[in-house]
């Protein structure tokens, strides 16, 4: 039994990834539940596996004693001398016994649990691993989808991505490749969960982590990022090096670094604007791809109304209201677009309220 021990550790050590010192630990443990099972719940039992040969011992501390009474917990002072002659009277030692003592229906219940402390550890190290990749973007191969998920493999388990967390109108299939957002990792008494995503707005920020250098180096950063899955994408960016042009770095060469994004999203729409403090030039900048002509901001209700001219109206709106109502949740204001000519209309009622105000007060003055 050893040597097959010392194989199934080395086995599901490589394959598995787990760690060989973890693998001893439980399968010591479930031994020593089978020996438990064979000699009674003694408290002076334990197991040892040699960490080389994979040699199974059976230990039972004894107590020294001059004439032996009780041979399961005694051992005499003559004996214990043959194994460590430092040893005395009272004090305890270690006697070992081979694995076979266990017979062969104790081998198969140390067998079973062992399979089962061997699940249960690679349930730990797949839950750990990947519960610091929450947040990351993983690959894997569509396996099978099954009540409205997907189940992934990715190599060492399986992740699940609901439909909901896909792509408007993506259809996967079975031995598709795909990459995907770790939403969150969930431990579970089968073991963890994995759950993915496709419409994070961390997706696409992750997504640029890996196509632009200057992001990932910490050169470029994300300053916030908000996103309609399928349809549009708005991110605000800065540059710590003046020298570095933020929007440039992630619209590369051609375009070829965001067009990568945009064929993983499936044609979404990415504006990329870049940071400001200022806030009629954020506002301005994240109702892209309109242009605006005026903004009025009021800085204590975070209010702003913003003039564009006819033409611009729809595009700034956007279809369903999607494109301002991105840009109020980018930049955290409450915005309220109007046309040219509605600003005329307000701006010569304004005047008219005005001059009639001031009429009635110099009539009010001109009384006797």
């Amino acid at each position: 039994m050893g040597h097959e021990l010392i194989q199934l550790i080395e086995h599901m050590s490589k394959e598995r990834g787990i760690p060989k010192a973890l693998l001893l630990e439980t399968l010591e443990s479930a031994l020593l539940s089978a020996a438990k099972k064979r000699y009674g719940n003694r408290p002076n039992i334990n197991i040892r596996i040699d960490p080389t040969t994979g040699k199974v011992n059976l230990i039972v501390n004894k107590r020294i004693v001059q004439k032996v009474v009780d041979p399961k917990n005694e051992i005499s002072l003559e004996e214990a001398k043959k194994i460590d002659n430092t040893k005395g009277i009272d004090e305890e030692i270690e006697t070992y016994t081979d694995m076979h003592d266990f017979g062969r229906i104790a081998a198969q219940t140390a067998k079973q649990v062992i399979l089962q402390k061997v699940k249960e550890a690679e349930r730990d190290v797949i839950y750990s691993e990947y519960k610091d990749k929450a947040g990351q973007i993983v690959s894997g191969v569509v396996m099978q989808k099954e009540k409205g998920n997907y189940f992934v493999n990715l190599g060492k388990t399986e992740a699940v991505l609901p439909q909901r967390q896909t792509l408007p109108n993506e259809s996967l299939r079975r031995g598709d490749t795909i990459r995907a957002y770790i939403e969150e990792v969930k431990a579970t008494l089968r073991g963890p969960v994995i759950i993915l995503s496709r419409t994070h707005p961390n997706f696409v920020a992750e997504l640029f982590r890996m196509e632009v250098p200057e992001i990932y180096e910490g050169i470029v950063a994300i300053k916030g990022i908000v996103r309609e899955a399928g349809e549009r994408t708005k991110l605000t960016v800065m540059s710590k090096d003046p020298m570095v042009d933020p929007v440039g770095a992630c619209v590369g060469m051609k375009g070829t670094r965001v067009q990568t994004i945009v064929r993983e999203l499936k044609g979404e729409r990415i504006d990329i604007i870049p940071w400001t403090e200022d806030p009629r030039m954020l506002i301005a900048k994240a109702l892209s791809p309109a242009s605006v002509e005026k903004i009025g901001v009021n800085e204590e209700e975070k209010s702003a109304v913003v003039v564009v001219n006819e033409q611009q109206l729809s595009l700034a709106i956007g279809k369903k209201g999607q494109n301002v109502r991105l840009a109020m949740k980018l930049t955290g204001w409450d915005i309220d677009i109007i046309s040219e000519s509605e600003y005329e209309k307000i701006k010569h009622e304004d005047t008219e309220r005005h001059l009639q105000e001031t009429i009635i007060k110099q009539g009010q003055k001109g009384q006797p």
